[in-house]
């Protein structure tokens, strides 16, 4: 009988605590991320989401504990890391293409300080897996929002990363435009580690296999336990989960008429 393989842990937190100045952000977390996974971030205003991206990113350092990324350390193992930003700090009168937005995933591997024709291909084909490679010659502040989210995520694919982390990808778009991206995160989720930061738990609940809640500490659940009780105990009160038209109560689940 065939040994069933085992996927390699990816992402690894080994009780984990950060805090700024006295004020604790995470306290003792731990959880495993593995090869392929496709894992939703998400929690409360404040409960620590950014600073575990942070740790993750090599960016902030854990106080007690480890984390190991691709085995290794996150500052040694950000080069393999493809991070899409919520949002881009950008001068919308700098004259910078979507083609040069894409181009900034490959700067790790400029030489001579300056971009090669394989940075070129890798950053034309990344717009291609989005459909955005027809944008490549116009300007990046003349992009609506659903072409912006789809240029960064081509910018984190064009590092040819091993783990995406995604922050809030459909932040400010509409829902045609949510649905459109619902069917490229599924389509990544078969070539890389996602790793998904989102308040929309409706639309992550159809993408990912397994939630991430971070308020303090960190709980993993799998996305069917998403309970009405659980999701009040993670946010604090009751939320609309506004893309299944779910109302969240002390008495479970119900179905609104209206979002």
């Amino acid at each position: 009988m065939p040994i069933p393989s085992v996927k390699k842990a990816v992402i690894q937190c080994d009780r984990v605590s950060f805090s700024y100045g006295e004020a604790p952000i995470l306290t003792d977390v731990s959880f495993s991320i593995h090869q392929l996974d496709s894992v939703a971030l998400v929690g409360p205003n404040g409960g620590g989401k950014s600073t575990l991206l942070k740790l993750i990113l090599g960016l902030l350092s854990p106080q007690q504990g480890t984390i190991q990324v691709l085995g290794m350390s996150p500052q040694q193992a950000r080069i393999k890391i493809g991070y899409m930003p919520q949002r881009l700090q950008y001068d919308p009168s700098f004259p910078v293409s979507a083609l040069d937005v894409v181009l900034m995933g490959r700067v790790h591997a400029i030489r001579w300080g300056r971009y090669g024709a394989e940075d070129r291909r890798i950053a034309l084909q990344s717009m291609a897996e989005l459909a955005v490679d027809g944008l490549a010659s116009r300007s990046f502040s003349s992009l609506s929002g659903g072409q912006r989210q789809r240029i960064l995520i081509a910018r984190a694919l064009a590092c040819e990363p091993e783990i995406l982390l995604l922050d809030e990808p459909t932040a400010n778009v509409d829902p045609a435009v949510e649905m459109q991206f619902l069917e490229i995160l599924k389509h990544l989720a078969s070539k890389v580690t996602v790793l998904t930061v989102s308040h929309d738990l409706g639309f992550v609940s159809q993408v990912v296999s397994r939630v991430l809640c971070v308020n303090r500490q960190v709980k993993v659940h799998p996305t069917s336990e998403l309970t009405g009780e659980l999701i009040r105990e993670m946010y604090g009160g009751d939320i609309r989960m506004v893309r299944h038209d779910h109302y969240c109560s002390e008495q479970g689940h119900s179905h609104a008429d209206i979002f």
